[in-house]
């Protein structure tokens, strides 16, 4: 079951996926720093901001619509082949970006193409990840997530650092054919479970027998019939309810708070640690809390989280001062960071060894579509009222919607549907 040095090859799935998170997701979060640059006539397009903003949006949704279908392949033809795919989609979208034109293809390069891409990673990854423990699924959790703020960073640096000397096309081309190149070649080590190469989950009990690995057909029909069965419980559309709330609501706050500082009096340089603030406790905080949500239970740290995305919003509603937002920016981290990461503890807390991707699909829709409709939302209402108040106001209703939701949970202590393989034909069955 251990490879030389008593190592799992679970770890080295770790370690794949978060380097593949890393460089997948880094463009997704950190190329809103390029926003001036496309607006600027001089080295970029001269675009407005609205039009801008829409193919970040466009990312986003593309996410939330395609995550069922990728997480669907994902099950029936395995995550090694897709994970190929999605780094050759990688490097075109990239490399096409690079020397974009026209508004349009900014929308199709961008938008479309690394909004495909980045969701085979983002969903596949994760799902893949779950199938190799059955214990410190936290902790590989923690590792991978954490690692996607990290390249985040990393990019941002870079865009700071180079764009004057190299430009807009090669700000897309480095990462883009160094990072598609890394992602094509690590797609080959990563299996699609351990059953592939022979050897039982980590954590797994010494009298538990390595499944055997199924063919297309039969994992495909394992997939279908899980998913049928999980669509009747209300949990299933519940947790596809709070990655949408919860995304509005962060999501929100992400892309506005440093404006809504500078309005409320701050200056831009507080303003711009406001969200260095947020986004560094995030860091530590995503590789903490799905090994809270392990052992505490994903309830548990999800009524918590969101709780935390709700009541630190009063302390930037009714005061302008910087350590209100500074504070505000630190508690927001944590609950923020409690959502997205967790959703693959919860999958196997209420659900169980089950085909995990299209399951995890599922859950992405409400994940894009909040992701992505936030910012056009917020934005729109800012200009209609002119104040800061109408986007804040928006943002603590859709958390206060997602903490309602995580309060009507069901306790994570009992598998949901624990007898869903007796609607499969005995030949497909988990053996005893």
């Amino acid at each position: 079951m251990l490879l030389k040095g008593k190592i799992h090859y679970a770890w080295f799935i770790v370690a794949i996926a978060a380097i593949m998170g890393l460089i997948s997701s880094s463009m997704r979060f950190a190329g809103a720093a390029l926003v001036p640059h496309l607006n600027d006539s001089v080295t970029g397009f001269g675009w407005s901001y609205g039009a801008i903003s829409l193919a970040f949006s466009l990312q986003w949704i593309v996410l939330g619509l395609v995550s069922p279908y990728v997480g669907w392949l994902g099950d029936r033809y395995g995550v090694r082949r897709l994970l190929f795919l999605g780094a050759l989609l990688f490097i075109l979208g990239m490399m096409l970006t690079g020397v974009m034109n026209h508004l349009w293809q900014f929308y199709l390069y961008f938008g479309v193409l690394l909004g495909i891409s980045s969701t085979m990673f983002g969903v596949l990854t994760i799902s893949g990840v779950t199938l190799w423990f059955r214990r410190k699924l936290g902790v590989a959790m923690g590792i991978v997530w954490s690692f996607q703020g990290m390249g985040t960073i990393g990019l941002l640096l870079l865009i700071g650092a180079a764009f004057d000397r190299v430009g807009m096309q090669w700000i897309f081309w480095l990462p883009g054919i160094a990072g598609g190149a890394v992602m094509f070649l690590l797609a080959g080590f990563f299996y699609n479970g351990p059953a592939e190469i022979g050897l039982q989950p980590f954590g797994a009990r010494g009298d538990e027998a390595i499944q055997p690995r199924q063919r297309d057909e039969s994992a495909k029909v394992r997939a279908k019939v899980f998913i049928q069965q999980a669509k009747r419980t209300a949990t299933f559309w519940n947790l596809i309810g709070i990655h949408y709330w919860g995304c509005m609501g962060h999501n929100i706050i992400n892309v506005l708070v440093v404006a809504i500082a500078v309005d409320r009096g701050l200056s831009l340089g507080l303003a711009a640690g406001v969200l260095a603030t947020q986004q560094a406790v995030g860091v530590f905080a995503r590789g903490a809390m799905p090994v809270i949500a392990e052992r505490l239970g994903c309830r548990t740290v999800w009524v918590v989280g969101m709780a935390l995305q709700v009541f630190p919003l009063l302390l930037i509603l009714f005061s302008p001062d910087p350590w209100a937002f500074y504070l505000f920016a630190v508690l927001f981290a944590l609950g923020q960071s409690s959502e997205v990461p967790t959703f693959p503890i919860a999958n196997r807390q209420y659900y169980g060894n089950v085909p995990q991707s299209s399951l995890y699909g599922w859950q992405n829709v409400g994940n894009g579509l909040g992701m992505g409709m936030a910012p056009v939302c917020a934005g729109f209402l800012w200009d209609v009222t002119g104040t800061y108040l109408a986007p804040l106001l928006l943002s603590l209703g859709f958390s206060t919607l997602a903490l309602i939701s995580a309060w009507f949970l069901p306790s994570p202590r009992a598998k949901l549907i624990p007898d869903w393989e007796t609607h499969l034909p005995a030949s497909l069955r988990t053996p005893a």
